[in-house]
């Protein structure tokens, strides 16, 4: 089923006998889900581009790559740079806006800019029982007391299906700069980058992968001038300076987990402590992307060893089997979450119908 406009799509769901697998362009599902398939990719359309006030209101089905050309053509972006995970997850599909924000998917700027969820303003949505719920944005209709803009963001469609989309956007910089710092081990290395991250000097990518570390600069240029000059001397290890677009093709690589998307095994995608990343990946000898200063790490690890990551993840965080069927996608979560999910989930899809098995 496809529908074109909400009003079709609410019709849909009121009248559904079963489940309804929502799919945007089918690049960021995860697990074995049952139903039938609901696209949402049929609600397209630019509704409102303002780019003095940097504000974007788009249908739910609008490809990602079509927002991206829109706001390049006035210098500007999404500021959470959201990944493209079709190489790692071995896929094909066209991403979607509604997907992006559906999975909260974000990427190495999340440390300078914040989440998806942080540059969302405003949602229109059809809930489970077909009814139209809209939240901030331009109209606000909060009859339930929640907070349905940061509600919506990443809850993967269980709670309803988006129909649009309202952002708050960021200005492309001036000029933009990589540290590319080898010669390190793990700890050092990741130390290095909480250095970096504990600093005055506005930090807006902070990652690791294959031996050396990556600190990331933008803004005018003679900012990020000084600022790589400071930061240079504060982490240590042998610095090359990387600009432009070749510093942007560095964190397209962390973004989209790059080095890993050709290593054969699972995937995990594990949020924790900084301070706990590197032994983490070392326990569990896999080989590792460190994002976020290691506060998120990617993790290919040999089938079937879902129970060691959540031993050794066990109180320092959470832990997702992004690619790989031996383990459960989500683990189980503490009494006190599962019972709220379990409201929320009565409250905004009481037949439970929408994306059944994604979370729980």
């Amino acid at each position: 089923m496809r529908p074109d406009t909400e009003a079709e799509l609410a019709e849909v769901v009121a009248a559904a006998a079963g489940p309804l697998l929502v799919r945007g362009g089918g690049t960021r599902t995860l697990g074995a889900l049952v139903g039938e398939v609901l696209e949402t990719s049929g609600l397209t359309g630019v509704r409102l581009y303002e780019p003095a006030a940097l504000t974007l209101v788009v249908g739910a089905g609008t490809p990602l790559a079509e927002v991206d050309r829109l706001l390049a053509g006035e210098r500007q972006r999404l500021a959470f740079e959201p990944p493209d995970l079709r190489g790692l997850l071995g896929r094909g599909g066209v991403s979607t806006i509604g997907g992006v924000m559906a999975a909260n998917a974000s990427g190495p700027r999340r440390v300078q800019a914040g989440a998806a969820r942080d540059a969302l303003i405003g949602v229109r949505f059809v809930d489970g029982r077909g009814q139209v719920v809209k939240n901030g944005g331009r109209v606000m209709k909060n009859v339930t007391g929640y907070d349905l803009v940061k509600l919506m963001a990443g809850s993967r469609g269980v709670l309803g299906v988006l129909t649009e989309v309202s952002l708050k956007l960021q200005a492309v910089p001036e000029a933009e700069a990589t540290l590319v710092v080898e010669g390190l081990g793990e700890e050092d290395g990741l130390s290095g980058l909480r250095k970096a991250l504990g600093s005055p000097f506005d930090i807006s990518g902070a990652a690791r992968h294959s031996g050396r570390s990556l600190i990331r600069v933008d803004g005018m240029a003679g900012s990020v001038a000084y600022r790589a000059g400071r930061l240079r001397d504060l982490v240590g290890g042998d610095v090359t300076l990387v600009e432009g677009a070749a510093s942007a093709g560095l964190w397209r690589e962390v973004r989209d987990g790059v080095p890993l998307a050709m290593r054969e095994g699972e995937i995990w995608r594990i949020v924790t402590l900084p301070t706990a990343a590197a032994e983490i990946a070392a326990r569990l000898e896999g080989e590792a992307i460190w994002d976020w200063g290691g506060g998120l790490l990617w993790l290919c690890l040999a089938p079937g060893r879902g129970a060691e990551v959540a031993a050794a993840v066990a109180g320092r965080g959470h832990a997702v089997l992004v690619r790989g069927e031996s383990a459960p996608v989500f683990p189980p979560e503490a009494p006190e979450v599962a019972a709220l999910v379990a409201g929320l989930k009565a409250q905004f899809d009481p037949r439970n119908i929408l994306n059944w098995g994604m979370m729980g």
